[in-house]
């Protein structure tokens, strides 16, 4: 019988996002209560006035297609945005919107890869990136940037990954699974890496900009080295400040080529984002911004709460994260440890379904973003919810037996 599913397929996993939320619905449909901190999406609904402006789309008629690239409106709103707020220099013909800031990345390497060409990654990583390269042909080489750097890659490491046949870095800052947020001067040095080889494209995923706490802030690398304007591509959307999620629009801006070739692509598979929902994204953009401002404010809160908690847990060490709506913690003191039914928890993928499966306490490993020994946890979620996880988490602890935890790793 002849095959039917492409080769290309062997090389892809399903994302480990997606599936820890449909094993946390598996469970909750078995009846079993279970405190989510999986959740990739702000917990409060879409502001009323962004709601409106849908509404008032579908009962205007605006429900059929548009252009692929997007509606005019909407892509001039995204051009002075990133002008008004990221201090970018965009015409709308240089903007494409997509279902999704996941769909724009996915064209964008779709345009651009050949066979065996090379994308650098530092770990940790969204779960996706690595395998959107491999889907494409594409080899995605991880670069580790661990606690000892901030979870950030240094300019050493960047120089040390590149070769002839490396296409893109892809940068995420805010980032997800660490919060990690990249300073000026940091960025700045590795703008002056990719100067050095022109054949190295940049790809800036900032879907959590507004979500920097402590007086941080987010910057755009090519604010501050334009001189990679001619082979960077931003991308962006509104899932994450709006609150989003299900609208599924998500934006690139970059070079005009390289637009009109991800344009291409989108009249061949998707057609257009959808119409209503770009309506409301141009009153997202172009209306109050107090929504966002208060969720930034709402999440650092959350933030502070989960660290405390976590952070006296013996076994769990969490450092607190600059930016977006997780924590990365480390749970090496709890590898090694035995649980109540005699297991050995040996990774940190059997720490996470010994909390997600016996205590009820669903998290991600850090192993699918590239580093093990680690949880992600998200605190997008109510601040009743994280400190009633948190205190299912130190009794589910309390019932293990620890006998590497060391006293340094013990916050009381």
């Amino acid at each position: 019988m002849t095959q039917l599913l492409a080769t290309r397929l062997d090389s892809v996993k399903p994302s480990p996002s997606m599936a820890a939320k449909s094993h946390v619905d598996a469970l909750r449909a078995a009846g079993r209560t279970i405190i989510d901190f999986t959740i990739g999406e702000p917990d409060f609904p879409t502001p009323a006035h962004i709601v409106s402006a849908g509404v008032d789309a579908l009962t205007s008629g605006k429900t059929r297609y548009t252009g692929s690239a997007g509606i005019a409106p909407l892509r001039k709103a995204i051009a002075a945005k990133l002008a008004r707020e990221n201090g970018l220099a965009y015409t709308p013909e240089q903007v494409v919107v997509g279902s999704g800031a996941k769909h724009v990345i996915f064209n964008a390497l779709a345009a651009t890869l050949n066979e065996g060409d090379e994308v650098i990654v530092p770990a940790p990583f969204w779960v996706s990136y690595p395998d959107m390269v491999a889907l494409h042909g594409g080899r995605p080489v991880i670069v580790t940037a661990d606690e000892r750097t901030g979870f950030k890659l240094v300019p050493q490491a960047l120089e040390g990954a590149i070769t002839p046949r490396t296409r893109w870095l892809i940068l995420n800052s805010p980032n997800n699974p660490t919060g990690a947020v990249y300073s000026g001067q940091e960025l700045k040095a590795l703008c002056e890496v990719l100067l050095r080889h022109p054949h190295v494209w940049l790809m800036t995923d900032e879907i959590y900009e507004h979500f920097v706490f402590g007086g941080v802030r987010h910057v755009s690398p090519v604010a501050l080295v334009p001189e990679l304007a001619s082979r960077t591509l931003v991308v962006n959307g509104m899932s994450k400040a709006y609150a989003m999620t299900g609208w599924r629009i998500g934006y690139g801006a970059g070079p005009l080529p390289l637009v009109k070739a991800m344009t291409l692509l989108l009249t061949q598979s998707t057609s257009c984002a959808a119409s209503m929902s770009q309506v409301a994204a141009v009153t997202a953009l172009e209306g109050p911004q107090e929504c966002v401002a208060e969720a930034r404010q709402l999440f650092e809160a959350r933030r502070d709460r989960m660290v405390e908690l976590l952070n006296r847990v013996p076994g769990i060490q969490c450092a607190l994260p600059d930016g977006a709506f997780y924590v990365f913690a480390s749970v090496a003191g709890l590898i090694g440890a035995t649980t109540p039914a005699g297991k050995t928890l040996a990774s940190d993928v059997d720490v996470m379904m010994y909390f997600t499966d016996v205590a009820g306490v669903a998290a991600i490993d850090g192993t699918s973003y590239g580093l093990p020994n680690h949880l992600r946890l998200s605190f997008a979620t109510s601040i009743d919810q994280i400190e009633a996880g948190c205190a299912v988490l130190a009794r589910a602890v309390e019932a293990l037996s620890l006998p590497h935890v060391h006293e340094e790793t013990s916050h009381a």
